[in-house]
């Protein structure tokens, strides 16, 4: 699969269902989920599942979440990218949110922020964003550092399935300042 995104360290690319054992050993572990609803999956055909999901969007919406691939040694980082969400979500719907979920033994390398950078990038300058938004746990602080790094502004905090998040938005302009 030809990638999408190419950074100094990786390779981003469409989620394929060839990455069903590293998605599993992402989502199976109770640390990755520790400030997403504490509801990690518990066998592979869950995530078959979310991969099938996954590539409908990008059918439907001609977008979705991207494989993060280690460029020297082909290992399966994670995900990132966008997800156009037409849920209502803290009185929003039909926007584009930004998001990153790494294996971690990857974590606190920088890896999160240099694909978000560069899928910020991407959106803006590629595929004509005027916003993007994302959310982040209030006590994951090192998700919320890096949407701050990255530029967004914390607008508001609601509630998420009975946990306090906050809400970013991130615009273009505000974008190419911090680039």
């Amino acid at each position: 699969m030809e990638h999408i995104i190419e950074t100094p360290r990786l390779f981003i690319r469409e989620l394929l269902p060839t990455d069903v054992a590293g998605m599993f050993d992402l989502d199976s572990n109770p640390e990755v989920h520790q400030y997403l609803g504490k509801h990690p999956v518990q066998s592979r055909e869950e995530v078959v599942g979310v991969l099938d999901f996954i590539r409908q969007q990008y059918k439907d919406n001609g977008i979705g979440r991207w494989a993060m691939v280690d460029k020297k040694t082909g290992d399966f980082i994670g995900w990132t990218g966008f997800k156009f969400v037409t849920d209502l979500t803290n009185n929003h719907v039909n926007y584009h949110d930004l998001g990153y979920r790494l294996r971690q033994k990857y974590w606190g390398m920088g890896i999160a922020t240099e694909a978000a950078m560069a899928c910020l990038d991407y959106g803006f300058n590629q595929l004509g964003f005027e916003e993007v938004f994302a959310m982040a746990d209030c006590d994951n602080d090192g998700s919320n550092k890096i949407l701050t790094k990255l530029g967004f502004t914390r607008i508001e905090t609601f509630d998420l399935d009975g946990e306090p998040h906050h809400w970013y938005r991130l615009d273009q302009a505000s974008f190419e300042r911090i680039k």
